[in-house]
């Protein structure tokens, strides 16, 4: 009936994997040829072979259409003017379909024999990202450059600085990553800039990261080494850019959940309110990274749900080893996502998700048939008709609710109302304003700054003269 978050199958996936390609027609087809057979190697069931050319002018793109009429496994992409590294693989991504992706460079430095190896962390449900390292003890590596060595090690030390890892090889081209996971990550930078990019924001958004050890058959630059000096500065420049800036999330919804996850005070205090209604097992709607979810453990039983495989990918990595925490796929609209739990819990948990169901009755409905007999049902939602915005709109919301109209859904699903109270009265006055402004995003400063204060509003908070931002109904199941 469930399962369990960390009950990873080992099942060979589709491995999608992104050639980026600029004037390489002495090793383009020698590599394309050794990764093709790698399909139906341990851990790989099919593959998808995305290559990029990036306006070569040495009759490389000449190669690739002949290999991609040859093979059904090559999906041929083509750049109208040159985009670097980074815009090739920006290419690949878009277009993957499979289950896991991978970066290989088109010259001959990185085996694809070693696929196998790089994928097991990841299918044994350990990691979500997999990196290469040239620097960890492997059969063998081709001894090159001292001030290449340097420099690598230099970059990688500043990003490890920056980014809190202890990687030993940020710049290694092997990179295997969950394809949700990485489709949900913009990737802004050119050239050599993206591998810097890429390990701050995996390092910013808690990926879990695995090294494993490659052998490596560098080049010369007399055998067509393109990377230069010039390449580590701008690969500094980045580290330091994307340190400062956060821009994680190709979605929004996810980049509001990544800003609340900077708001541990306010968490808390939504979670000190609402833990003293949780039973022993407890089905949580609409989860979403765990911002909420771990101030409600230890229970006996808990299911932490979500619709946006990104955010089941997220549960699932931050509650690994946790055996009394399950992820599962549930659409709070959808009763067949609810087959097999009816009359099953004490709890269940639905904050800040009813507003995004065009039925919201029906949510209700689903909820109140989960629940055993006398269990009760947690609801949060936003409070104030006329508050209704453009970070409504963009966050999906249908509606906001008053008391009434809330008390009377949940009579109609079934509910008695135990009890009805406002939230976060103090936050009514940050969102008018935000409304006034058309504001469409919660700035992470301006949420940062509330997170600070809210030692004083929870003082407060029962005693100012309005309703609260939130509205919080207990609604128990009777018969």
């Amino acid at each position: 009936m469930l399962t369990s978050r960390s009950d990873y199958t080992s099942t060979p996936v589709r491995l999608s994997v992104i050639i980026p390609v600029y004037n390489e027609r002495f090793t383009l087809e020698r590599i394309v040829e050794r990764v093709l057979a790698q399909e139906g190697s341990p851990g790989i069931a099919s593959l998808q072979i995305i290559v990029v050319d990036d306006c070569s002018k040495d009759g490389s793109r000449e190669i690739l259409q002949n290999l991609a009429a040859k093979y059904p496994q090559i999906l041929a992409a083509y750049h109208d003017k040159n985009q670097g590294k980074a815009g090739g693989i920006r290419t690949g991504i878009s277009k993957a379909d499979g289950d896991v992706i991978l970066f290989q460079d088109a010259d001959l430095e990185y085996d694809p024999g070693e696929y196998s190896r790089l994928l097991r962390p990841i299918l044994e449900g350990e990691a979500d990202v997999v990196y290469g390292s040239r620097f960890l003890v492997s059969e063998y590596r081709r001894v090159l450059y001292f001030w290449h060595y340097v420099m690598n090690l230099a970059l990688t030390t500043l990003s490890n600085i920056f980014s809190d890892l202890n990687l030993t090889d940020m710049e290694c081209c092997f990179k295997v990553f969950r394809a949700p996971l990485l489709k949900s990550i913009p990737i802004r930078s050119e050239g050599f800039g993206l591998e810097p990019e890429i390990t701050a924001k995996i390092a910013k958004r808690r990926f879990r990261v695995y090294e494993v050890p490659i052998s490596y058959k560098g080049r010369t630059y007399e055998e067509g080494k393109k990377i230069t000096w010039k390449d580590g500065v701008w690969a500094f420049y980045y580290i330091i850019k994307y340190w400062l800036i956060d821009d994680c999330y190709s979605n929004q919804g996810a980049e509001i959940l990544s800003t609340m996850s900077t708001a541990p005070r306010f968490n808390r205090w939504m979670a000190d309110e609402i833990r003293p209604y949780l039973g022993n097992s407890v089905l949580e709607i609409g989860a979403g990274m765990g911002n909420l979810t771990h101030l409600f453990l230890p229970r006996d039983v808990y299911i932490a749900s979500d619709i946006d495989p990104v955010h089941l990918q997220a549960l699932s990595s931050r509650f690994a080893g946790n055996d009394r925490v399950w992820v599962r796929k549930i659409d709070l609209g959808d009763p067949a996502s609810f087959a097999g739990l009816e009359n099953h819990f004490e709890t269940v948990l639905c904050l800040n998700v009813l507003e995004h169901l065009t039925d919201d009755l029906m949510g209700l409905r689903n909820i109140f048939n989960s629940l055993k007999p006398a269990g009760k049902a947690i609801i949060l939602v936003p409070q104030g008709k006329h508050l209704f915005s453009n970070l409504d709109k963009d966050s999906g919301h249908y509606r906001r609710y008053d008391s009434k109209g809330l008390e009377s859904r949940m009579r109609e699903a079934g509910f008695a109302i135990d009890r009805l109270f406002d939230f976060n009265r103090p936050g009514l006055i940050g969102w008018g304003k935000g409304k006034l402004r058309g504001n469409s995003t919660i700035g992470k400063m301006e949420m940062k700054a509330f997170d600070h204060c809210v030692w004083i509003f929870r003082m407060i908070d029962k005693f100012l003269p309005w309703h609260g931002l939130f509205l919080v109904a207990i609604g128990k199941k009777i018969g």
